[in-house]
C-alpha cells in the first residue's frame, strides 16, 4: 500500500478527502492517480491533462523525489512509499 498526501488546496475541490487517510495499491505514479480517481472521481483530470500528462502547475513527489516522467507518470512507487501531490498557487 502507498500513502498519499494532498495539499490542503485540493480539498477545496474534493472536500470528501479532507481528514481521510488515503492509501492505494499502486506500482507507479500513474497508478496512484488512477486509484485516487476511483476514490474521488474527477481528481485525475484535475491532476493530469486530457493526454494523461501531469498538468504544468502540479507536482508529484514519491518520498523526497519529484517524478521525472511528467508525460506518462511511469516513475515507480514501492510499497510503503509516501506520495505527495501538490498544486502551485498563483495570483496577484
Amino acid at each position: 500500500m502507498v500513502q498519499v498526501q494532498l495539499t490542503p488546496h485540493l480539498f477545496t475541490f474534493f472536500p470528501d478527502l479532507k481528514g481521510r487517510q488515503l492509501t492505494v495499491e499502486a506500482a507507479s505514479a500513474a497508478e496512484v492517480v488512477r486509484e485516487l480517481d476511483r476514490i474521488a472521481p474527477g481528481i485525475a483530470f484535475y491532476i493530469c491533462d486530457e493526454r494523461g500528462s501531469l498538468r504544468t502547475h502540479v507536482n508529484i513527489f514519491i518520498g523526497e523525489e519529484r517524478v521525472t516522467d511528467r508525460a506518462r507518470l511511469s516513475d515507480p512507487v514501492e510499497p510503503g512509499s509516501r506520495v505527495f501531490i501538490m498544486q502551485a498557487l498563483s495570483g496577484g
